[in-house]
This record gives structure tokens, C-alpha cells and sequence, in this order.
């Protein structure tokens, strides 16, 4: 695609073609919104992760549409949960069916390198988009938000319009930058390492996560990601990991090593040297918006304290975005008092979700506490129903933070 035919007004520019930034642009279709799509990277590219797709992704995936389309992909269907703790008992959690029309009864383990090119295509479908694109920094008219300005392999200093720009790229995001939000916050960063496997043994329709004392706080996982392929990979607070001054790669393979896992990897080989990432947590509120533009998804700190997940965060980010940039077209106004709908939307939404995770992730720090409710679930089945009904959503997260849910562990 020639930028050079792509040098005119549009009604919102995205930067970052992720998971974020591509369910804003197919929202934006939806909504009758011309979009720019922008990425510094060209497609297929790798994304470190742990390639979850949570049930909140799979229901936005629905109400796009495109979650037929998704089964054709290469990966893993998930239909439990393992949970692990530090003292080695371990419990299921299926994903049963329901009444609740919302409830999700499969979960997927894809490839981001194969489930972020699948968004990618879908967005390209319905808004101009550019790859190997390099924002140098925004545009103003008269002091206000009126575009942006980057350079690609062949083109420099090309120049983009638009009233409004969301920033979904990611958490060294240029947007965020450029206007002047965030630096790196120890406090509320996690840092994780992810490694592809083949060969690993007793891979099946479950992801695991394991709670272990030599990670705490943080945790092990190990989910299929298709065939003969596992994702393997920690994290655990940034804080945390430099103040024990861990090196991850070593304790990953230590780990694996362990008289618990040394015979399920005794044949298995690794895919690449084990890469690291930095997760931005929605332990706090960081601000999201401004004059002319929104912060989306890991730019926006939307990663989940507890569980490390940030994909369903993201793809919700870019939906009630869009439809806050729709209501500001309307009225012509993309001002920051227009656009804080936006945050009242998001955290409106998953702001409770984000703080009883904070707090999870906080008493998950407490080994005795882990293996007393991993203990009880692992020897009771009322208590691995409990659980289910908070991770399918029938039952509040919040339950989870309060004395009355250990009160039912306790006595059930």
C-alpha cells in the first residue's frame, strides 16, 4: 500500500496494530468511523506473551464476529484450569456449560504471531493501514492534536490527520510519551520470560498455572499452543525481581529441572532462548486520556495484577474508545473533558475486577494462604465450584478478597 495515497483527514488514527488497536479499528467500522492503522512492525510479527485468550476475549471476538473464523487457527482449545501451589497439590477447573447466554465454555491458547496477523488481516479489511511504520511524534494545529508525523523503510516524514489519536502501542508506548505520561513504575510492573517448547509431556486441554515458592510472588505457566508446542514462561513483580536481583532464565530452568517438572521435560527441547517483556499493571488508575487523544490497552496500564493478562483488557479498551471517539465526532468537541467518558467507561467496567486482582496478587504473596486454598479446592469439589463460578464471571471476583470466602473454604 503506497502512504502516499493515505495523506488525508481521518476521523481517528490508530497507533499500534495489536490486539488493541485492531478491535478499535473493526469497532470503528462498525460505528462508521474512518480509521488509520499503524504499526512500526510488518505482519506476521512475534509479540511475547502467553498467548491466552481469556473468556472476556472470546466474547468481544463474538461480537465481532469473528470467532467461527478463530477455530481455523493454529493452536489449542482450552477446556480446563490447572491450578498448582507451593506445596506441589494441584486442582482443576472446567469450563462447564451454562444458562448465562455470556458464559464462555472454551478458552484458546494461540500463537500471537498467528492470532495477531489474524486481527491484522480483519482490520486491514476495513481501515487503511500502514506497516513498518515509525511515528516520530504527533502533529498540532493552533495547540491542539491534529495528526501524527513517522517515517517508514522508503518515506520519511510522512504526515497523517486526524482530531483524535489512540495510542495502543503498548507499554513504552511513543503516544504516552509524547504527551508526556508514564515512565517506568517498579512498583506496579511486572516482567515476565516466555519460551516455545516441543516435547513436553502430559499437554492436554488445560492451561496450568503454578504458584511456586521460587517465583513468589508470581507463578509458573504452561499452556498447549498447538501440536506438539507449549508455552512456557514466569513473571513476578519487577519490583520484586530486582530487589532478589533474580535472573529468570535461570530460575525458569532450575524450575523445569525440579524433581516436579524434570520428568515431564526430560525430552522436551526449547524453540528459541527464553525472551522477556515488561507488563504495565492495572494496579492503579493511570490517566487515559487528554485533549485529542486516548490511551489503549497495555499503553494504558489495563494488564491484570493477578493473572498477567492483558489481551481481553485491551480489546475492551479499544471498543468503548471508539465509542466515545464516535460521541465526540458528533459533537466536534475532542476535548479531555469529551473524551474522560472513556475512562469512566473502562474502569467502570473491569475497575473493580483490577483492584480485587491487586489484592489477590498481594495475599498471593503469602505461601500459607496459597496453599490453603490450593490444598482445600484440591481435596473439595464445593470449592472448586466456588472458584469456577468466579472465573466463568456467575460469581463476583470480589468474593475472593472478602473473609466470607475463606469462611466457606474453611467449612465446606
Amino acid at each position: 500500500m503506497n502512504p502516499h495515497n493515505l495523506a488525508k483527514m481521518y476521523d481517528i488514527i490508530i497507533v499500534g496494530a495489536g490486539p488493541s488497536g485492531c478491535s478499535a479499528a473493526l469497532y470503528a467500522n462498525k460505528l462508521g468511523l474512518k480509521s488509520l492503522l499503524v504499526d512500526k512492525a510488518v505482519f506476521p510479527r512475534d509479540k511475547v506473551c502467553g498467548d491466552a485468550l481469556s473468556g472476556k476475549t472470546v466474547r468481544i471476538l463474538r461480537d465481532l464476529k469473528l470467532l467461527n473464523e478463530l477455530e481455523s487457527l493454529d493452536g489449542a482449545g482450552i477446556k480446563r484450569i490447572t491450578f498448582g501451589g507451593p506445596n506441589h497439590n494441584q486442582f482443576d477447573v472446567f469450563l462447564n456449560g451454562s444458562e448465562h447466554n455470556d458464559y464462555v465454555t472454551k478458552g484458546y491458547v494461540i500463537p500471537r504471531i498467528i492470532f495477531d496477523h489474524f486481527l491484522f488481516q480483519k482490520a486491514s479489511e476495513v481501515s487503511k493501514t500502514i506497516e513498518g511504520f515509525t511515528v516520530k511524534d504527533i502533529l498540532k494545529d493552533d495547540g491542539k492534536i491534529s495528526g501524527i508525523t513517522g517515517d517508514t523503510v522508503k518515506n520519511k516524514n510522512l504526515k497523517f490527520k486526524a482530531p483524535l489519536i489512540l495510542g495502543a502501542d503498548g507499554p513504552n508506548s511513543i503516544i504516552a510519551r509524547k504527551v508526556g505520561y508514564y515512565g517506568m513504575d517498579m512498583k506496579n510492573t511486572a516482567v515476565a520470560i516466555r519460551c516455545y517448547y516441543e516435547g513436553v509431556e502430559g499437554l492436554s486441554d488445560q492451561i496450568e498455572l503454578h504458584y511456586l515458592k521460587e517465583i513468589n510472588p508470581g507463578y509458573l505457566w504452561v499452556f498447549p499452543a498447538g501440536g506438539d508446542k507449549a508455552n512456557v514462561g514466569l513473571g513476578l513483580s519487577k519490583d520484586a525481581a530486582k530487589k532478589e536481583s533474580k535472573n529468570l532464565r535461570q530460575v525458569m530452568n532450575d524450575i523445569l529441572l525440579s524433581k516436579k517438572f524434570k520428568r515431564r521435560f526430560k525430552n522436551a527441547k526449547p524453540l528459541e532462548k527464553p525472551i522477556g517483556w515488561n507488563l504495565p499493571l492495572g494496579r492503579i488508575q493511570r490517566k487515559n486520556y487528554g485533549d485529542g487523544f486516548l490511551l489503549l490497552g497495555d499503553a494504558a496500564g489495563l494488564v491484570d495484577p493477578f493473572t498477567g493478562e492483558g489481551i481481553g483488557n485491551g480489546m475492551l479498551s479499544g471498543k468503548y474508545a471508539v465509542q466515545v471517539a464516535q460521541k465526540a465526532h458528533k459533537s466536534n468537541d475532542f476535548s479531555e473533558s469529551i473524551l474522560s467518558e472513556y475512562d469512566k467507561l473502562i474502569w467502570g467496567d473491569i475497575g473493580g475486577e483490577l483492584r480485587t486482582s491487586t489484592k489477590l496478587a498481594d495475599l498471593a504473596k503469602s505461601e500459607f494462604m496459597l496453599n490453603f486454598v490450593i490444598s482445600r479446592a484440591s481435596r473439595n469439589k464445593t470449592v472448586r465450584d466456588i472458584i469456577s463460578g468466579m472465573l466463568s464471571q456467575e460469581i463476583s471476583k470480589d468474593e475472593l478478597s472478602r473473609p466470607s470466602f475463606y469462611f466457606k473454604i474453611l467449612f465446606s
